[in-house]
């Protein structure tokens, strides 16, 4: 532990301090609140059957809101742990005026239950959301006791967990758990009725902001007033029957300023809620005037293009883990990434919390919310009804934020979970229908009605980089390709770079690392170039903000220190972008079937796992002895539906015949599902060969016009491939088509 460390912790445990003191909901706040965190009582078991009351020993502390894996809980106990136990005592400030109370939680990591003076108050499922429950009834005069039991099994495949290692120790993309509670705790003062959510949608073609109120009331006649401030002057401002859910107002804007990343305007907001004339309820929140559109292959922000230049952001901290230490640590990755030149992230793998949101909308930096969904086993049904529980929850919660231009509920998931990420987008949409939504980053989209897309690439190579992006929207592929990609939609690279530099012992980054500093901004410039030159891409998301642990290839180390010259990097970042002014790319074109692929049918090869000799892409090559199967070859699960035969073997030498009419046509395109390197014959001369290290999570279209019309011919025709495999899931399968 670093002396910064200790002194921090420190400080922390004296009775004087409070850590992370500032209000947790900048956006739903009441001026009657106090915080809870810092020093609990602490216990921690193996034993599911083991309760702890009250009374009870427990035998350690720790510091409330940090996870016992952390430095800065006092604990550091990075081993595996399925129950935790905290408890402290309060009061309830003798001066309020609100007559009900609620006790919140940040989030706790996973399933939460809580007592106030031995009575049971609840249960809460899920390691992101925030959730409360009311206390009223259970608080005495003067000192109340609180226990909070946390249940969480990393490795159950029942619960979302995000980028937290399953193994014992941190390795390869996977980093230190989190246990338990590890956001703010805080006890707040309502009243009789009080305002539950506003949901404040932006209407910028009208001028105005829609708002839909919920009301707890426990007696009728709420009424509630909306004022709309600019600079402590209310500029607009409107009352209305609020109960229960029916409360719909309109608060229109006369010349609205708009919320932009170049001029992030935020207007406050106060809502009062009285019952019979009195108030009961007074809530601050603010909201920004923006509108997000898609149309063809552009996003729009307020009417106008942009392009998304993003980093990946997965929020962990060297002494908290998933807690950032201060909210000046939340606003400083921020400004940080900012003097990169990126204009947002994409929130990677966690549910970030309201604070860091709340700056993102003042400083104007866009962000893709996302939910941490690794962990979970997509063939066990039992963890879906949890995981879509808790992301309406943090959908609802997070809605009104400006910053937040798009969702994302998964990223990289298998083709088993492609009913459940059907109902999510869907889900997701009906709760907010003003952004949009990617079904799944990366690899396997399956919602049959995407509206905006994306791909993972890792090439680091800038050359066959740039020859891969800058052809979309020539070489696109028909949709019956799984992986194809929708050049009609809106489409950015979601992940790509990670290149490693200052990589430790132990650590690592994407692909070869770089040898000299001057290597590494050539590779970085050439891959960045290369989709800041593509019409259609409408962004770029960098991997990555940070080193994370033994993942080295941040822009920064760990602990926020600048690798390279960030004036550099700005400059690379900020270079213009064709697709702001290109025109929309069309849908795929009609293609005509030259070879059928296994999505056209059944095709059947010819095919050897043993070397053969040096002349086997030769038309007139005897293959006596050759296996005769299905496409396609290769054993990736999430592929299955495609798998004709079976191949685990390190390399496959295949052949196949077929005729040409001799009809003609003017562009020819490779239909291509390849893992790893792979080479294509035809009629004994190379068609088409992919890089050394390359492979695709899907079909690839590639021009293979100037080839084929060279060695295409007439009648009889030989085709060729082999495929090496170099580690993980294996697959081949190929057409042609023409036009």
């Amino acid at each position: 532990m670093s002396v910064t460390t200790i002194l921090l912790a420190t400080a922390i445990m004296s009775s004087l301090a409070i850590p992370r003191p500032e209000h947790p909901r900048p956006d739903f706040e009441r001026s009657e609140w106090l915080n809870l965190n810092g020093s609990w009582d602490f216990a921690e078991t193996n034993d599911n059957a083991k309760v702890f009351t009250a009374g009870d020993n427990f035998p350690d502390k720790i510091v409330v809101p940090f996870c016992r894996e952390s430095k800065l809980s006092g604990l550091a106990r990075t081993g595996f742990v399925t129950n935790v136990w905290y408890r402290r005592t309060f009061e309830r400030p003798v001066n309020w005026k609100a007559e009900r109370t609620l006790l919140h939680f940040g989030a706790c990591d996973w399933r939460t239950r809580v007592w106030v003076n031995g009575q049971y108050l609840g249960e809460h499922r899920g390691g992101s959301a925030s959730f409360d429950f009311e206390v009223t009834d259970a608080l005495v005069s003067g000192e109340n006791t609180v226990v909070v039991h946390a249940y969480d099994d990393t490795r159950s495949g029942l619960q979302e967990t995000g980028k937290q290692a399953h193994s014992l120790k941190s390795q390869g993309i996977m980093y230190t758990r989190t246990t338990g509670i590890w956001q703010t705790v805080w006890l707040e003062g309502v009243g009789r009725s009080y305002i539950k959510d506003l949901n404040i949608v932006p209407d910028l073609a009208n001028s105005r902001f829609l708002v839909q109120s919920e009301v707890d009331s426990k007696e009728p006649g709420c009424e509630l007033t909306l004022d709309l401030k600019d600079g402590g002057k209310t500029v607009a401002s409107v009352t209305g029957k609020a109960e229960w859910r029916q409360g719909r107002f309109v608060i229109p804007i006369k010349d609205p300023k708009l919320w932009a990343p170049e001029h992030p305007f935020l207007y406050d907001v106060t809502a009062t809620l009285k019952q019979e004339g009195k108030v009961v309820d007074t809530l601050h929140s603010y909201t920004g005037m923006r509108e997000i559109r898609l149309q063809g292959n552009h996003i729009l922000l307020n009417g106008k293009p942009i392009f998304m230049r993003m980093v990946l952001d997965q929020g962990f901290y060297p002494d908290g883990v998933w807690t950032a230490p201060t909210e000046e640590a939340l606003k400083k990755d921020i400004e940080l990434s900012m003097a990169c030149g990126f204009n947002g992230a994409r929130l990677h793998q966690k549910v970030f919390e309201p604070r860091f949101l709340y700056w993102a909308d003042k400083l104007g930096y866009m962000c893709w919310g996302e939910s941490p969904n690794y962990g979970m086993n997509h063939n066990d049904a039992r963890g879906e009804r949890p995981m879509m529980e808790e992301w309406v929850q943090v959908v609802r919660r997070d809605r009104n934020h400006p910053a937040i231009i798009g969702w994302c509920p998964f990223n990289e998931t298998p083709t088993e979970a492609i009913p459940l990420l059907i109902s999510v987008m869907d889900m997701t949409r009906a709760i907010d229908p003003t952004r949009p939504i990617v079904d799944t980053s990366g690899y396997i989209h399956g919602h049959p009605h995407e509206e905006i897309t994306d791909a993972h690439d890792y090439d680091q190579n800038p050359e066959t980089f740039a020859k891969r992006w800058q052809s979309l929207g020539v070489s696109e592929l028909p949709s019956r390709y799984p992986g194809s990609l929708r050049t009609d939609l809106p489409f950015f690279v979601s992940e790509y770079g990670g290149i490693g530099w200052s990589v430790k012992e132990g650590g690592w980054g994407y692909g070869n690392n770089p040898k000299t500093l001057e290597d590494w901004y050539t590779r970085y410039s050439g891959l960045t170039q290369a989709i800041l030159d593509s019409p259609g891409l409408c962004g770029f998301v960098y991997t990555q903000l940070t080193d994370v642990e033994q993942e080295q290839n941040g822009l920064f180390q760990f602990d926020r220190t600048p690798k390279f010259d960030l004036k550099k990097i700005h400059k690379i970042n900020t270079g213009k972008a064709k697709n702001l002014t290109a025109p929309d790319l069309k849908p795929a074109a009609s293609w005509n079937l030259l070879l059928p692929g296994r999505p056209d049918g059944h095709p059947t090869w010819r095919y050897t796992f043993n070397k053969p000799a040096d002349d086997w892409e030769k038309p007139d090559f005897s293959v006596a002895g050759w296996s005769e199967g299905k496409s396609g070859f290769g054993t990736r699960p999430e592929f299955a539906q495609l798998v004709g035969t079976s191949w685990t073997t390190s390399d496959i030498w295949l052949r196949r015949e077929f005729d040409y009419d001799g009809a003609d046509w003017k562009d020819a395109l490779l239909a291509i599902f390849f893992d790893n390197a792979t080479e294509v014959y035809l009629n004994g001369k190379l068609l088409w060969q992919s890089a050394a290290k390359a492979w695709s999570d899907g079909y690839e279209g590639h021009d293979i016009t100037k080839t084929l019309k060279a060695n295409l011919k007439k009648g009889k025709n030989t085709l060729a491939a082999h495929v090496h495999q170099d580690e993980g899931g294996q697959f081949f399968d190929m057409a042609i088509l023409t036009r």
